[in-house]
């Protein structure tokens, strides 16, 4: 199973980006997806989950801002944010916990998955 971030970029404080995750290969099913982040000199923290029912979960410092959805079909998380602020500059990454096929039939496991990272800058 592989996660693909992409749509980070520099973007000036207020403005908006929208980061999109792909996940990949032998998939059963999603079950939670989320965005964490990292900046540097500090620990990788929480931005929102979402459960594969489309309940989320968002940290404080983004709520009213940032808002997570998912395509089931594809297999795909998203983060709108919006407003953003320099101190929103971080190393975004996807989180997936799937539950996935392996050439046993009905025999499966679930793991976390992780994807790369994609950058966002928050420029004032």
């Amino acid at each position: 199973v592989q996660l693909q971030a992409s749509g980070g970029g520099l973007v000036q404080a207020g403005g908006s980006l929208r980061l999109s995750c792909v996940a990949s290969g032998s998939i059963d099913s999603i079950n939670g997806m989320g965005w964490y982040r990292q900046a540097p000199g500090k620990q990788r923290e929480l931005v929102a989950t979402i459960t594969n029912g489309g309940s989320t979960n968002y940290a404080d410092s983004v709520k009213g801002r940032f808002t997570i959805s998912r395509d089931n079909a594809k297999n795909t998380v998203y983060l709108q944010m919006n407003s953003l602020k320099r101190e929103d500059t971080a190393t975004y990454y996807c989180n997936a916990n799937v539950r996935v096929r392996t050439i046993t039939p009905g025999l499966m496991w679930t793991g976390d998955f992780w994807g790369q990272g994609t950058q966002v800058t928050v420029s004032s």
